[in-house]
């Protein structure tokens, strides 16, 4: 889902742009998510280790960005400052916005019993 998501969004509203944009977010995506589940399956289902799950898959995430960004941009001038800046400062707000509305969110759904943690806390 994470990988076809932003290609589907490019071919269908124009943005993010296919090239190189929707590419290198579509191999982003997809680490986040395979990154998150292996460890959201391997961790307890408590707080602490939602947060650390998400930071280490946010850093994952941008790790692959990374290195697609360079395959891709290397033929368009990529510089170390446009991944930096890409990855990293222009990032920070959705960065933010993630590690306030993730946690809230699950922990709505662990209360409403949609979901069921398998820690306890016990």
């Amino acid at each position: 889902v994470g990988f076809i998501t932003p290609l589907l969004r490019s071919v269908t509203f124009g943005m993010p742009v296919m090239l190189p944009n929707a590419i290198c977010m579509a191999f982003e995506l997809a680490t986040y998510g395979l990154v998150s589940g292996i460890l959201s399956g391997k961790m307890k289902k408590d707080m602490r280790s939602l947060y650390i799950s998400l930071i280490i898959s946010m850093l994952a995430g941008r790790l692959v960005w990374g290195l697609v960004s360079a395959i891709v941009y290397a033929l368009m001038g990529f510089t170390w400052k446009l991944f930096f800046m890409g990855g990293f400062v222009n990032a920070i707000p959705g960065i933010v916005i993630q590690l306030i509305l993730i946690p809230v969110l699950v922990n709505r759904l662990y209360a409403a019993g949609v979901v069921k943690p398998a820690y306890e806390g016990k």
